[in-house]
């Protein structure tokens, strides 16, 4: 009896563990499933964001390349003109050679207009991947909170105040800085790009401490979310412009609770990259 009673009991021990570890290994395989799950998710959003740039620049490619073509042949048609008029003893040496110029230059303008328009559409796909990859980085969260849109060739980030700062204070709270560093994660991938935090308040009046008015509100939130992006997530300063629009750019009204809460949020705004576009003007010159 007393054998059985100690093989029990050091029997006993190795079965509850055995239990305990088996319990751990089926968490961890389900988390692994979970973690396998996102990432094939996010891998297959990237391949598609790829393709999508990849497919843009071979049609950027094959316009310029046409546009190149239908130059040269309106300046062989405008040879053959000329060529026409001038065995017909119609226009003299020197108004023909005024008028191939003038030709030439149409020619010249028309190729540089469809360039303008291929430079704009490839803008325009690299905005939209830009958006695809900061929401796959910040997931399914709820729209009213965050809101990630293009407008006239724009990318804005919209990013409630509640989510960032608890209410009348400007310190970014733990879970906003979870949520910058999304953000943050994916403005680093594009080394070129720069933008502007944007601080954004309703209309009710605001004094507290040392800020006088929302205009100082407003700042100090923007002022906020730049240092975190700078400090914490090695966002380059240099690309990061911080403004305060207090009261005077809404986006909803300011006569109901809901208005006025759409309105106090902090904007991420992409800059447009106009030097691309000033270098092709000078190219063109």
């Amino acid at each position: 009896m007393k054998l059985r009673f100690i093989a029990l009991s050091l029997s006993l021990p190795i079965f509850l563990f055995s239990c305990v570890s088996t319990k751990k290994f089926k968490a961890s395989e389900a988390k692994y499933a979970e973690l396998s799950s996102q990432y094939a998710s996010l891998q297959g959003k990237l391949e598609d964001c790829q393709r999508s740039l990849r497919d843009t620049a071979s049609a950027f490619e094959r316009s310029r390349n046409v546009n190149e073509e239908r130059v040269e042949g309106l300046k062989q048609n405008n040879s053959t003109l000329l060529n026409q008029l001038k065995d017909l003893s119609v226009i003299s040496n020197s108004q023909a050679e005024s008028i191939k110029k003038s030709l030439d230059n149409i020619g010249a303008k028309d190729a540089y207009i469809q360039d303008l328009q291929s430079a704009i559409a490839r803008k325009d796909s690299l905005n939209m991947a830009l958006v695809m990859n900061l929401k796959g980085a910040i997931g399914n969260l709820d729209d009213k909170d965050i809101n990630i849109k293009v407008e006239k060739g724009v990318v804005y980030i919209d990013i409630s105040d509640k989510m960032l700062f608890e209410s009348g204070s400007y310190d970014v709270t733990p879970k906003a800085k979870e949520v910058l560093g999304k953000v943050a994660k994916v403005l680093l991938n594009q080394p070129d790009i720069e933008f502007m935090v944007e601080g954004h308040t309703d209309s009710n009046p605001y004094k507290k401490g040392v800020l006088l008015d929302n205009w100082d509100l407003s700042v100090k939130r923007a002022t906020a979310v730049t240092r975190v992006l700078q400090n914490d997530y090695n966002i380059p300063p240099a690309h990061i412009t911080a403004a305060g629009r207090s009261e005077y750019l809404p986006i909803a009204s300011n006569d109901t609770p809901e208005g006025r809460a759409t309105n106090r949020r902090t904007r991420i705004v992409i800059l447009p990259q106009l030097d691309q576009f000033f270098k092709l003007l000078e190219k063109k010159q």
